[in-house]
């Protein structure tokens, strides 16, 4: 089950844009990167959480679906929602939205919690959210 989708406010700034005056399609990445940080800060974890447990966070599959431009000074609004499912990996469900509602992207990224000594997936990654967490429900634990 996955949580209500967390969200943050992004404005479009000129230098991310490309030739043709729209959003460089690697910046929707850093978009969802933001929101996904941000959505961790907000369930209680930091970075440095992680780094004293030994693990990373590591993505190993990413799709970006682009649907509108976007153009310098748009505001959008990043969603985040994590998918736990039984194995070590999970989906991040993601949606770049414009402020009139209209998906702009839509990103789907298959990630796991890497053991930083062993140099693999963990078996559990939610029990490590779950533990980390001050806000489990952020994660829809």
């Amino acid at each position: 089950m996955a949580a209500e989708p967390f969200s943050v406010d992004i404005v479009v700034r000129g230098y991310e844009t490309d030739a043709q005056g729209h959003l460089n399609q690697s910046v929707y990445l850093q978009y969802a990167e933001h929101a996904r940080w941000s959505l961790l800060r907000h369930g209680g974890i930091q970075q440095s959480d992680l780094l004293d447990k030994g693990v990373g966070p590591v993505t190993l599959e990413t799709t970006i679906r682009y649907r509108r431009e976007l153009r310098a000074g748009d505001e959008v609004e990043a969603t985040c929602a994590f998918v736990f499912g039984e194995r070590k990996t999970f989906r991040i469900e993601q949606t770049i939205r414009k402020a009139d509602g209209t998906a702009a992207a839509e990103v789907t990224a298959v990630a796991g919690l890497m053991d930083l000594t062993a140099r693999k997936l963990v078996e559990n990654p939610r029990e490590y959210f779950r533990s980390l967490s001050s806000d489990p429900s952020a994660f829809g634990l």
